[in-house]
């Protein structure tokens, strides 16, 4: 008796249903996002009509040119696209300097002092506001967008992202780049961040859209008009707009071009970062 063989197509019922609840839940996800646009082209009247029609019969692209008129909303971007790159390259340099010494250096308290280190992350920064805020202000840093970099060109979470792609880099390169007369920076510009273009754009990305979005440190740290933020003149604009629905979505949609070009133009690598950073603890 012939045993006949079945052939495999890699597909099953259990698959198809997980694909399908990521599809529906992928939906009801952009949903909010949808219903913001669509909002943002319709006159004010238009907004919560009932029943709901998701396409305008009439485009009102007029909405995005009123906003700039309101508030200076390009002064607001530009501040905000300054301090977003700046502490998105400081942050970068920073964390991954810091991770190549935790990662393939050997030097006594290592370890303690990197579990100290990432230890701040459990602290909340509620804790260590106040003490912040004097020493922004004894440094001379108060009401400047410095102050805003100064803060956030360090992150724990950056040390320890970086650090455990590092640590899945095989440690004979170093050894073989030392024997050849490379220093320790040499390895770390020439051999680590041209391996982990991954983890660098997976940090990139946590970085500039928290930076973007952050609203409570510019709110605390920044009080004169020309040097307020997007997310702090959104704010503003709600508060003069409060009615002016269509206006106030076609905003929100203008705040959120630069961090969707930013996950768009990184989100290849941004999986393949998360998985190779987490191999190993």
């Amino acid at each position: 008796m012939t045993k006949v063989k079945t052939r495999n197509t890699g597909f099953s019922f259990g698959r198809l249903v997980i694909y399908i609840l990521l599809i529906a839940l992928s939906i009801f996800t952009l949903i909010p996002f949808v219903w913001m646009i669509s909002a943002s082209l319709k006159l004010d009247r238009e907004v919560f009509t009932f029943p709901m029609k998701w396409i305008p019969e009439t485009f009102h692209w007029e909405n995005y040119s009123t906003i700039w008129t309101k508030v200076p909303m390009l002064t607001y971007f530009k501040n905000t696209a300054i301090i977003a790159l700046s502490v998105t390259l400081i942050q970068t340099l920073t964390s991954s300097f810091a991770a190549y010494a935790f990662a393939k250096l050997t030097f006594k308290g290592r370890d303690v002092l990197f579990l100290c280190y990432i230890g701040t992350i459990a602290v909340p920064w509620q804790a260590y506001m106040l003490p912040q805020f004097i020493l922004m202000r004894s440094m001379g840093l108060y009401d400047r967008l410095e102050a805003i970099m100064v803060l956030q060109a360090f992150s724990a979470f950056g040390v320890f992202l970086m650090r455990q792609f590092y640590q899945n880099i095989p440690s004979d390169l170093c050894e073989a780049a030392r024997i050849d007369g490379l220093s320790e920076y040499g390895i770390w510009a020439r051999i680590m961040l041209p391996l982990s273009t991954a983890a660098i754009a997976t940090l990139v990305i946590f970085t500039f859209v928290g930076t973007w979005n952050d609203y409570m440190g510019p709110m605390i740290y920044l009080t004169r008009e020309e040097n307020k933020t997007i997310q702090v003149g959104l704010r503003r604009f709600i508060q003069e707009n409060s009615s002016d629905y269509h206006l106030i979505m076609a905003a929100s949609v203008v705040s959120l071009v630069p961090v969707s070009v930013v996950f768009l133009a990184l989100q290849r690598y941004f999986i393949e970062g998360i998985a190779t950073s987490g191999l190993k603890g």
